[in-house]
């Protein structure tokens, strides 16, 4: 594969996984039985401020980038196209798509978003662009105070769970089933969607974090 031909497939890969990540995340909002932690939060603060849940998100990608400084992380084009394009993503799907009524059509939508959120997951995190920011801060608070990433995860997922759900957001069981299920989907579509190196090349971007799966 040349040079040129493998950098189009990568951001082919980058931007398509992030928009497929916000249409995803919009088919958990119309499911109606739970969501990706982080969206969690991010619907309870739309709640409360009367924003779209796509503005929320990019708002708190962009202020979780800030925290980055200290940390001496460095963002890629992967991380900044993160808080630009899902959020948008998710905004332009929800205008579209109905609510849906219906256990039987919101558990098969809640199924389907789960695994085009695990795709849209293995496509972004193959195409080797950089990290999103909360993938960049579990790593680099990892860094700085030696705990596992899997810890650090988890405390700052609790925490953002629950104040979502003090907040408005939906929590129930899509939440449970997409927690034990995207670190095997997203592994699954990593191997899928692995781009075939192209021999030396320049690097132009931060390497993404080996432990660390894609979250809004």
């Amino acid at each position: 594969m040349s040079t040129r031909s493998h950098l189009g497939r990568r951001l082919v890969q980058l931007y398509g996984g992030l928009a497929l990540y916000g249409a995803s995340s919009a088919l958990l909002v119309r499911a109606d039985l739970g969501m990706e932690p982080w969206n969690v939060l991010h619907q309870g603060l739309a709640r409360l401020t009367g924003l779209s849940m796509g503005v929320v998100l990019t708002i708190v990608g962009a202020l979780v980038l800030l925290l980055w400084i200290p940390l001496r992380q460095r963002p890629g084009l992967g991380t900044v196209s993160n808080v630009l394009v899902i959020g948008f993503a998710l905004d332009a799907t929800l205008s579209v798509l109905p609510a849906v009524h219906g256990i039987v059509a919101r558990v098969l939508l809640l199924v389907a978003g789960i695994v085009l959120n695990g795709a849209a997951t293995g496509l972004y995190i193959a195409a080797a662009f950089g990290p999103g920011p909360r993938d960049g801060l579990m790593t680099g608070l990892h860094q700085h105070t030696g705990r596992s990433i899997r810890l650090l995860r988890t405390l700052v997922e609790v925490a953002v769970v629950a104040t979502g759900f003090a907040l408005g957001g939906t929590v129930g069981v899509g939440t449970v089933l997409y927690a034990l299920s995207i670190g095997p989907l997203a592994q699954l579509f990593l191997r899928v969607f692995a781009v075939p190196s192209s021999g030396p090349a320049t690097v132009v971007a931060a390497g993404t974090p080996a432990r660390a799966i894609l979250r809004p």
